[in-house]
């Protein structure tokens, strides 16, 4: 019996509760305005982790070419999948009320957030490997780029950083790159 549609349910319930932790947060803003007001970098980075689970769905088709699943591979995989479950989660956890408002939440979690957000850097070239080294040199220098050194430097900085135009700077480089992505490999540019 063929390994992947299983590994692909597990994937799918993980991604699953990620996409439903960031709806759920962006809907408890509709129905509650005042209660908490939202701090727009903050909302930006539920934006970017919303991209990053649309990609990470789209991309691990790819996996199905595996055709010899071993329990490492799987367990990696699983884990990766889970590093976007704890990004959402970081991003809007079940409630707020020891801190002012999502900002102060964002800035006093930075340091989780971003060294999650590196490690699932990390955890995209190594995926990126799983798919194999054709699959990996297929994808030139802007992932190589912009995964792998440049992004993990600036998680690494984030995490440092409390500087408000540094962080507004940062979200908008990891969507716009995402959306340069998205706009080369499936539009063609």
């Amino acid at each position: 019996m063929e390994a992947f549609p299983h590994i692909r349910i597990v994937l799918g319930m993980i991604l699953s509760l990620s996409l439903a932790t960031l709806l759920k947060a962006a809907v408890k803003f509709i129905q509650h305005p005042h209660r908490t007001k939202p701090y727009w970098i903050h909302m930006l980075y539920a934006f970017f982790i919303f991209l990053e689970l649309l990609l990470f769905w789209w991309w691990e088709r790819k996996l199905s070419g595996i055709l010899h699943w071993t329990f490492p591979a799987y367990f990696f995989t699983v884990c990766y999948i889970m590093t976007f479950y704890g990004l959402a989660s970081l991003l809007f956890p079940d409630d707020i009320k020891d801190y002012e408002g999502y900002e102060d939440f964002f800035y006093s979690r930075r340091k989780w957030f971003f060294g999650l957000l590196a490690i699932t850097n990390v955890f995209d070239v190594a995926d990126t490997l799983l798919k194999g080294v054709q699959h990996f040199l297929s994808l030139n220098y802007p992932y190589y780029l912009t995964t792998s050194a440049i992004d993990i430097v600036l998680c690494i900085v984030a995490m440092k950083s409390t500087n408000r135009k540094f962080h507004a700077f940062l979200v908008t480089w990891f969507i716009l790159f995402k959306l340069i992505d998205i706009g080369r490999i499936y539009f063609y540019w």
